[in-house]
């Protein structure tokens, strides 16, 4: 994909009612009457992100554990610890985390018998977020804590959106670029994806967007696929379609590999590399998140391939390649990187591989996988991505999780290239001296892929300007490498870095094709 363009440049809020009901459900779960009258009259006129809060009352047991299964997207449950037995609260937390498996509700125990259930113990040993005596729960306290639980909430979803949403891309590789499918089948297949794909709601119906797709067939597109309010122009042409203000949105679009997003409308434009035009619609009227632009973002890029692999039967694994540099495109984006970073940092680290003696099978899944080593960062809050002066301690504790919400986006793939990925972003942080994170793993412990990495997206993000700092000297990153020599880089990989620090400069300063760029 080459040209992107987004109608509306403004940052949207997220789109909490796309993933999750109209409401902030919370549910009280408390057999004292007067705590459920108290905590609704604080809360009464409460709003998170534009959205009202909705109260579920549970005053026993199996209230609660019913509520807790109705209920599968409440984002808190303000639970007391002594309702049917001494330690009720107890055995819900148990049960809403390993038997229910609800990792994503905000639970806050509240108790009036602080000695029944000691905080240090029981924050110890139960999955719980909060901890309040009722005594200790004032207004203003109750707001913060439920205010800054629900923000963790929706950060939570945001990760499991994002998370299923490249799970899904992933996945739906396999059937768009299965052999022998008729064009039928293909565009219907393709809506079915783009449709699940933003569909990632708990609800209890599914929401069928309408979109179609047309392939150019003499001089006219002719729609294909259809779904919604579309599926009775399945056969015609788009000129004949009576919907007279989309012909003129769809008139005005230039066929050359783009797309456009607004609101609530994808506009998906290609042309294969054989010259053969197609057109995605999809409109759907809950409108489209941050999140479900990304999305949508590298499934188009993974629909532009797919229609080349569909008339001219490409190669899968090169889909596999642009979709992960896409993937790290979006993060960088997302952080206010550099222009092309990670595609600097897949060059680099093809080259240093190579150099150091990998196989070039191993050289390219690294070429591959390297773009995806800040991948996790889609789970880390802009304002500290973006933040231009230094990060506190916690926030910087909070940025290294990117390593591991890496890793657990990718780990669960089969896909060599992924599983690759999922090593680089997990082990790039890690230092040759065992002083890195997350795990603390020391020289070769560290996958070589992380150690390559690590090296070359460091050379890449001082030489270049950052939100946080101007871009430095080549001589002054030269010396820094040099002094990090078996602290942070592996001692080998630093001599070969420098010895050959000429070809990359070269690889750094080149917006040539990978292989006139690699003819050495």
């Amino acid at each position: 994909m080459e040209n992107i363009f987004f109608a509306d440049d403004t940052n949207i809020d997220f789109k909490a009612s796309k993933n999750f009901d109209d409401n902030w459900k919370i549910i009280i779960a408390d057999d004292e009457e007067d705590i459920h009258t108290v905590t609704k009259l604080v809360l009464k006129n409460v709003e998170f992100e534009e959205k009202p809060i909705e109260f579920i009352s549970c005053f026993n047991d199996d209230e609660t554990k019913n509520a807790l299964k109705k209920h599968s997207d409440a984002a808190i449950i303000l639970l007391d610890v002594v309702m049917d037995t001494l330690d009720s609260g107890l055995k819900i937390t148990k049960y809403i985390r390993e038997e229910l498996k609800n990792r994503a509700i905000r639970i806050i125990l509240r108790t009036g018998q602080a000695g029944t259930a000691p905080e240090r113990n029981v924050i110890i040993n139960y999955d719980i977020n909060d901890y309040k005596e009722k005594t200790e729960l004032t207004s203003q306290k109750l707001f913060t804590t439920v205010i800054s639980s629900l923000r963790g909430y929706k950060d939570i979803r945001t990760i499991e959106h994002s998370k299923n949403g490249l799970e899904k891309i992933i996945k739906s590789s396999s059937k768009l670029f299965s052999p022998n499918q008729k064009m039928k089948n293909f565009a219907e297949l393709l809506l079915e994806e783009l449709s699940s794909l933003i569909d990632s709601s708990d609800s209890m119906f599914y929401f069928q967007p309408s979109s179609f797709m047309s392939f150019k067939d003499n001089n006219s597109m002719k729609i294909v696929a259809a779904t919604g309010n579309f599926f009775k122009y399945i056969g015609l042409t788009i000129d004949e379609m009576n919907d007279i203000l989309l012909k003129e949105k769809l008139t005005d679009l230039d066929i050359n590999n783009n797309f456009i997003i607004n609101k609530d409308e994808f506009f998906g434009c290609f042309e294969s590399i054989n010259e053969s035009k197609s057109i995605i619609y999809f409109k759907d009227s809950r409108g489209f998140s941050n999140v479900d632009k990304n999305l949508l973002k590298i499934f188009s890029t993974n629909v532009s391939t797919a229609l080349d692999n569909f008339f001219l039967n490409e190669e899968i694994i090169n889909t596999q390649k642009e979709i992960i540099t896409t993937l790290g495109e979006v993060v960088e984006t997302r952080s206010k990187e550099t222009h092309h970073h990670v595609k600097r940092v897949a060059d680099f680290s093809y080259f240093l591989a190579l150099k150091y003696g990998l196989s070039k099978d191993e050289c390219e899944i690294l070429r591959a996988a390297s773009p995806m080593h800040d991948i996790g960062k889609i789970g880390i809050p802009e304002q500290i991505l973006n933040k231009p002066s230094k990060l506190t301690k916690d926030e910087f504790e909070l940025i290294k999780k990117h390593t591991i919400i890496g890793y657990d986006i990718l780990s669960n793939s089969n896909r060599e290239i992924l599983k690759a990925a999922s090593i680089i972003s997990n082990e790039h942080h890690e230092k040759w001296d065992g002083t890195g994170y997350p795990k603390g793993l020391k020289g070769e412990e560290i996958h070589i892929y992380g150690r390559i990495t690590a090296i070359c997206d460091v050379f890449d993000a001082l030489s270049h300007k950052r939100v946080y700092k101007e871009a430095w000297p080549i001589e002054k990153v030269i010396n820094y490498i040099l002094s990090e020599k078996g602290r942070h880089f592996d001692p080998k990989l630093v001599d070969l870095f420098i010895e050959n620090i000429d070809y990359i400069l070269k690889i750094k300063n080149t917006n040539k094709d990978y292989d006139e760029l690699f003819k050495f």
